[in-house]
């Protein structure tokens, strides 16, 4: 007769212990071992059909885990990605998506191009090398010079932002010739910019530090009762 419970050794049970450091590499470890283990035995099926079935079922324990995702096309497809990828490109079914190589999946991007790295006036920024080679590029007339107008102003603005002293038109004047190539010259012109003061108050104003005008104060008045507070217990000395 089979003994329904078999007492095991302790040492036996302490000898057979698996380690992290011994088992398998997960591929995807935010799936767990489990999931990984259940691949490994839909790999091993010698049967077609019953090997497809495997692989729906897991698609399915795969999207159990994200409820929100499991109906999106793109999350499916994602899903049957990582299924051929934690299997090592080795589980042979019928995938209703492209099946995924591994040289794809060991293709480096290609290197960006960053902007200019080291602009001479760090504190006016990109944009404004940008707009000014937009502004370079117009034909002379009213819009360039209303164009030019507005670039000065916000690059006074943003001296005053880093500097926090005042500055004058010719300074702005010369950098704005310098960083167009010398093509917008306003040396010699009478315009004159926003006013330091002005363009301080605006930059003051816009700082998360300042209170915005408008929002009420809170006041904490001890002497204000309102009408949730409650009353204090007075003892009626009348009462035996």
């Amino acid at each position: 007769m089979n003994e329904k419970y078999k007492k095991e050794s302790a040492n036996d049970v302490v000898f057979n212990l698996e380690y992290n450091s011994e088992r398998q590499r997960l591929i995807i470890p935010e799936y767990g071992r489990h999931l990984q283990k259940l691949i490994d035995q839909a790999t091993a099926i010698e049967d077609a059909e019953t090997r497809n079935k495997a692989a729906k079922y897991i698609i399915q324990v795969m999207g159990s885990l994200n409820p929100h995702l499991r109906d999106v096309p793109d999350f499916q497809h994602k899903l049957w990605d990582q299924l051929f990828i934690m299997s090592d490109f080795k589980l042979n079914v019928d995938s209703p998506y492209p099946i995924p190589s591994r040289d794809v999946l060991q293709l480096k991007p290609d290197a960006l191009q960053y902007p200019q790295n080291f602009p001479k006036y760090r504190f006016y920024g990109n944009n404004i090398k940008y707009m000014i080679d937009v502004a370079n590029k117009w034909e002379d007339g009213e819009m360039k010079n209303a164009l030019v107008m507005v670039i000065a102003n916000h690059m006074k603005k943003s001296y005053l932002s880093w500097n926090k002293d005042t500055v004058k038109d010719d300074v702005i004047f010369e950098h704005l010739y310098e960083l167009s190539g010398g093509k917008i010259n306003l040396l010699q012109s009478s315009e004159e910019l926003l006013n330091t003061t002005d363009l301080l108050r605006t930059n003051k104003r816009m700082s998360n530090k300042i209170t915005p005008a408008g929002q009420p104060k809170i006041q904490n008045n001890k002497n204000n009762k309102g009408p949730g507070k409650p009353k204090p217990f007075q003892k009626n000395n009348n009462q035996k």
